[in-house]
Formats: C-alpha cells, sequence, structure tokens
C-alpha cells in the first residue's frame, strides 16, 4: 500500500523536523540524518518518536 504523494509532502520527521524518505517496499519512513525509521501501517504513518526503529536495521 502507497502513502498519498500529498501526504508524503508534509510529513516531516516528529524528532528533528526534518524530511522523511519513504521506501516503499519496505513500507517505512527513514531519516538518514539521526537513523531512525517509522513504520507504515496500512497506509498509514505511525509518526511517534516512541515508535521509531533504527535505520538502517542491525544484520
Amino acid at each position: 500500500m502507497s502513502i498519498d504523494p500529498k501526504l508524503l509532502e508534509v510529513l516531516v520527521c516528529p524528532q528533528d523536523k526534518g524530511p522523511l524518505t519513504y521506501l516503499e517496499t519496505e513500507q517505512m519512513l527513514v531519516n538518514e540524518r539521526l537513523g531512525v525509521a517509522y513504520r507504515v501501517d496500512d497506509g498509514i504513518p505511525v509518526m511517534l518518536a516512541d515508535e521509531a526503529v533504527t535505520w538502517p536495521p542491525a544484520n
């Protein structure tokens, strides 16, 4: 499931208020500056700092 492009234009990281990169295949919004990612559940971004995971994930 994809995210509406207009929504992607206004979404920012809740931690540093910077832009995010949407990885559709992983269903994640990534902030490479902080090394965190936010999951997307059924097309809905979970933009809670407490729910962020380390990015890239450890192998």
